[in-house]
């Protein structure tokens, strides 16, 4: 019978010729990650359980939350981790000064690739389906487990497929598309399915946008996202490992439970309003809302092209006095890369702060927590009520565009305003 991607690939996962939504499966794991924040968890519960790691090599450790240490308790949860690793001969094992953001860094490392079956014990490790693979989030237990057996239990999803047509605008790119698919369906429209993104736009967007897009399905309630491989995501491949891969693709005629049509040549700049994803609309129709900080980073906006949109924007322009601008490169390639090409001027000259590869921001955690009343204009994922500081703060999602510009403007607003 036919399937989709999802379908194609849970199936060569799980010893069977075909599956369909519903079915449980015990699915055998390629990779199996976990961070500074859920990976303490994880080795605390596979601790109990006692035993040896069912594979070590398929076992990465990133320590990119709250590292350098930022406290006490930061300390004890990645000392946890290098303790771990050494015992159990965890090889991909990521500390300060090897280490840049999760799903940034693995993929550039060729640590996944095409056809492949991952979790994380971090929701935004559906990113990888830009890369055609199945990616999901799980719990720490979830991990535990599959660390110590190889595999793990899935409840096969149903697959909505969005389909993007029409060229894009200028400055448009991967985050407004999302936001507005996003915007669309709701932070339920997809839940535990899986959102296919196809279309001619897809096929032109660069692997940067792919990833952004991805790595938001869960915002949307995904169980993953993905995308079909092509000559963009080989190359990508190709340049970060010689590994060999597997190719699945969804046949012609697979089912879906949906099917979601969007003219991409309607979309303008995206922001989405707190308190959710979901509060996304133009960004100039936003109105006149200041903010305190601009954050350009994260696992979704972190990468050496979001790095040179902002550029582009801040060049010869200075932050607004009551802004505090934040970049932050998504891993240590990236950050030199950055410096190598003259980005990490810009952004210093412009009176930005460039800081080392980290999330510290995006979760409230450090390097850019918000007090009370202050808004945040940000190229993260997740805009809830104290998700960036206090809960009385707000945070805007946008793009790298949206965000410089509104760094220069001391309030939301679009490169077009600067011309």
């Amino acid at each position: 019978m036919p399937q989709t991607i999802t379908e194609r690939i849970l199936a060569a996962h799980s010893g069977h010729d075909e599956v369909h939504p519903g079915h449980f499966i015990m699915a055998q794991l390629d990779l199996m990650l976990g961070n500074d924040v859920t990976a303490p968890l994880a080795i605390d519960e596979f601790n109990r359980i006692g035993g040896k790691l069912a594979d070590p090599s398929k076992v990465v450790l990133v320590a990119d939350h709250a590292t350098p240490n930022k406290d006490i308790e930061a300390a004890r949860q990645c000392s946890i981790m290098r303790q771990f690793s050494r015992e159990q001969g965890v090889e991909h094992f990521f500390d300060v000064g090897r280490c840049g953001i999760e799903h940034a860094l693995l993929p550039e490392k060729g640590l996944v690739v095409p056809g492949e079956c991952a979790i994380g014990a971090d929701s935004h490790t559906c990113t990888y389906g830009a890369l055609g693979a199945f990616a999901t989030g799980v719990g720490s237990t979830d991990l535990a487990a599959a660390m110590a057996t190889g595999e793990c239990w899935l409840r096969v999803p149903e697959s909505i497929r969005v389909v993007y047509r029409g060229a894009l605008k200028p400055w448009v790119g991967g985050k407004d598309l999302i936001l507005y698919t996003i915007g669309e369906i709701g932070v339920a429209g997809a839940r535990y399915q899986a959102l296919e993104f196809c279309g001619e736009t897809i096929d032109s967007l660069p692997m940067a946008d792919r990833f952004t897009m991805c790595n938001m399905a869960i915002e949307a309630g995904a169980k993953n996202g993905i995308m079909a491989v092509d000559s963009i995501t080989e190359e990508y491949v190709r340049a970060a490992t010689d590994r060999p891969y597997t190719v699945y693709a969804s046949d012609p005629d697979a089912e879906y439970v949906r099917t979601i049509e969007i003219d991409c040549s309607k979309i303008d700049l995206q922001v989405a309003l707190p308190h959710l994803p979901e509060n996304a609309r133009p960004a100039a129709e936003v109105g006149d809302i200041n903010v305190d900080q601009a954050v350009i980073g994260s696992c979704t906006n972190g990468r050496i092209e979001d790095l040179r949109q902002a550029a582009k924007i801040l060049k010869g322009r200075q932050v607004h006095p009551n802004v505090r601008l934040i970049v932050i490169p998504a891993t240590p390639a990236i950050h030199l890369q950055a410096i190598k090409e003259g980005l990490a001027e810009v952004f210093i000259e412009a009176g930005g702060a460039l800081t080392m590869p980290t999330c510290g921001p995006c979760l409230g955690m450090h390097t850019g927590v918000l007090a009370k009343g202050e808004r945040a204009i940000s190229t993260t994922n997740r805009n809830f009520v104290g998700r960036m500081g206090h809960p009385e703060s707000e945070v805007y999602l946008s793009g790298p565009a949206v965000a410089a510009a509104s760094a220069v403007l001391g309030r939301i607003g679009t490169p077009e305003e600067l011309s």
